[in-house]
């Protein structure tokens, strides 16, 4: 446990942490007797769901209806891109605690923990801690940090059992979502206010996540809206080092929000959250250091706080016309041993879907993002200057034009963004969706995207690495410290994407789903070598000074193919199977001398596979099983590995579920992901074993 959360002076949560601590389980344990004396108690509105969720056919969940490939309500098996979604019974069934560890179902995605509370996340190659061209929102707020265009995984948290589903786009969203949205996008749903209606406590409790506990209450005020508040509270160890030491990586947190949905007419709806925020995650990180052993190990707990408000305004005109307006805040203040960051947001997005005939159906928007920040340097990164003020201005427009019915539908669309490093950006896309039978689609695409310079590449000095004198890096009799610097001159980052895909349902009892995508990258990230190496003299007897510049010296392509299906052995046994190659090259262009970014190309696994088995054992009784297998990384020291996890699950009545369940159970333990830009001690992963009971009321 974290202490500084468990002082109400402190902290702005320590009461209600206080009282999920002291009373919460208490009050589960008292709803837990009640309810098992008997099942007469109504059945929840999201059970309902849940039930209706799972007695679907595969046609049926094959026309799940999505919105992140258009920005408009559309059916899975119609969207021309490669989606994938992750429902609120895969989350359940699956056992994880975290949404990284969902998204480890997804095709396409590449996930690696580096420890107990970091991530690598990343769509189609460049994995990396901030993986900086993936973009994740949740509800339509975007969580990444201009900072590195990458997302803090440890600060990004809803009540799993909230999310209605997760859309994840693996390939360039940016005609419609804009920069950054380059190699994917993944979209958090959470659920209506009116589908959490009543009660809901949850507790966990393992060997890793060693405290896991949630509580919300659904409710009307009226009869067209409906609200719901929540709070969680999670407490998770730390996993060991390479040498079976116990690391520093342990994590905990307490969040607390609220939604209201409120109908306030027969056109209008409106829909208003937010949430509060705080945490402490552990870190060891190696320091690069002028003096003998030329790096420090230190030891850190790391505090993080924030707070989020959204309002989402929609009208609908007619059948054939509806507008959305949405704006949002969001802050958050981030200590790291390296640097602070504290960063204020403000979001405004408009946006109209208009059907002007049978031919076209037409969406076009307007948005304004102002983003905010305050840094706190240190000796090993800095930023000038230490507070940035950015602006982006933006627009799109998109257009489904039906060139022979029921059977041939070309979409052209582009993004219009101006931001303050790179200036006015084009991001087009061409799709075509072709149905020769109501079982097959073929897709194809070609898109353009870019990921615009970050704080990161345009405004700091970062620390690399201290060479030893007389080593194999460095036969000079002094030390050499190495330092990467930002540029006001560092361009966009561009892909040219083409994609082809194929979608069926083979039989009743089976749908495939396949992409293929070739990548085509230019101007990507360098660190150049300067040619003016410096000699400081202190601390005695001195160093050399290579600085390394930030600069576009680097061209690439990735290929891959990506394969998801789903077989119904019998009605009450699901198989969903996944399966990923990719590769990734890169090539710096004539007169570059980098290397550093070239380790992307050896993190870029070949092969990944998934298989996921569903069996509803009896009509109360749940059997689950997940395999996972990670191809080792080329050229690195990382090897594959092979992960089961299970899951059982009993329901005496309808309001009422216990599981328990095993991560990783094959090994103690293993890696999975090494240390980025920020060197970490590298941690291995560990087997988990779980219990966890969830009532509705």
């Amino acid at each position: 446990m974290i202490p500084h959360l468990m002082n109400p002076q402190k902290s702005l949560f320590g009461c209600m942490l206080f009282f999920s601590r002291r009373i919460l389980d208490g009050i589960i344990l008292t709803f837990v007797m009640l309810t098992s004396i008997g099942s007469s108690s109504a059945y929840p509105a999201e059970n309902q769901i849940v039930m209706e969720l799972t007695r679907m056919s595969l046609a049926e969940l094959m026309n799940i209806e999505i919105t992140s490939v258009s920005k408009k309500p559309e059916s899975l098996s119609d969207a021309a891109a490669a989606v994938f979604v992750i429902t609120q019974e895969d989350i359940r069934r699956s056992g994880v605690t975290n949404l990284p560890d969902a998204l480890r179902m997804v095709p396409g995605l590449q996930v690696g923990r580096q420890d107990s509370n970091k991530w690598g996340v990343t769509s189609r190659g460049f994995i990396d801690r901030f993986s900086n061209k993936l973009l994740v929102l949740i509800d339509g707020r975007t969580v990444y940090t201009p900072l590195f265009s990458g997302v803090y995984w440890d600060m990004q948290d809803v009540m799993l059992e909230d999310i209605e589903r997760i859309e994840v786009i693996r390939g360039p969203g940016a005609a419609l979502w804009g920069a950054n949205a380059v190699n994917g996008v993944i979209n958090i749903l959470t659920k209506s206010a009116k589908d959490t209606q009543g009660g809901l406590l949850s507790t966990g409790f393992g060997n890793e996540d060693k405290e896991n506990m949630s509580v919300r209450f659904g409710g009307k005020l009226g009869e067209d809206t409906s609200y719901r508040i929540y709070g969680k509270y999670f407490n998770r160890d730390n996993f060991v080092e390479l040498e079976g030491n116990p690391g520093k990586d342990d994590w905990d947190a307490v969040r607390s929000g609220f939604r209201l949905d409120s109908d306030i007419s027969e056109s209008d709806s409106l829909t208003v959250q937010g949430e509060l925020y705080e945490g402490a995650v552990g870190s060891t990180y190696i320091i690069p250091y002028l003096l003998s052993p030329y790096s420090l190990t230190i030891d850190a707990e790391e505090d993080f706080i924030g707070a989020n408000l959204l309002t989402r305004w929609s009208r609908t005109y007619s059948d054939s016309s509806d507008v959305t307006l949405q704006l949002y805040y969001d802050w958050f203040d981030r200590e790291f041993v390296v640097f602070d960051e504290e960063r204020n947001t403000f979001d405004l997005d408009f946006q109209h879907h208009l059907r002007l005939s049978d031919r076209h159906d037409l969406v076009w928007g307007l948005g304004y993002r102002f983003s905010g920040d305050q840094i706190g340097n240190s000796y090993t990164a800095t930023f000038d200057p230490t507070s940035r003020n950015d602006q982006l201005f933006s627009a799109f427009l998109t257009d489904d034009i039906t060139l022979i019915d029921d059977t041939l539908v070309l979409t052209l669309g582009s993004k219009f963004e101006h931001n303050d490093y790179t200036g006015f950006e084009i991001q087009p896309n061409v799709r075509l969706m072709w149905t020769p039978h109501e079982r097959h689609k073929i897709w194809a695409s070609v898109s353009r995207a870019v990921r615009t310079p970050s704080r990161y590449e345009h405004d700091a000095q970062i620390d690399m690495v201290v060479l030893p004198p007389g080593s194999e890096d460095n036969p000079l009799p002094l030390p050499v410290r190495m330092a990467s610097y930002g540029r006001d001159s560092f361009d966009s980052e561009d892909l040219v994407a083409y994609e082809l895909g194929y979608r069926t349902l083979a039989a009743d009892w089976l749908t495939l789903d396949t992409a293929l995508y070739y990548n085509v990258y230019d101007h990507l990230l360098t660190a150049e070598p300067s040619e003016n190496w410096l000699y400081i003299p202190e601390p005695a007897p001195g160093y050399f000074h290579i600085p390394l510049l930030g600069d576009n010296k680097m061209t690439g392509e990735s290929y891959g193919a990506e394969v998801a299906a789903t077989c119904r052995i019998r009605e009450w046994w699901n198989l969903h199977m996944a399966y990923t190659f990719s590769r990734l090259e890169l090539h710096p262009v004539h007169g570059s001398r980098t290397v550093v970014f070239e380790l992307y190309e050896t993190r870029n696994p070949r092969h990944q596979c998934s298989i996921r088995s569903l069996m509803n054992v009896t009509k109360n009784l749940e059997l689950d099983l997940w395999g996972r297998y990670v191809d080792a990384f080329p050229k690195h020291s990382f090897p594959s590995y092979f992960a089961l996890d299970a899951r059982l699950g009993w329901k005496p009545n309808k309001n009422l579920e216990f599981s328990i369940g095993v991560q990783n159970a094959l090994d103690n333990r293993h890696l999975e992901f090494e240390y980025s830009l920020i060197q970490t001690a590298m941690m291995e992963v560990e087997r988990s074993v779980y219990a966890k009971i969830t009532l509705h009321f």
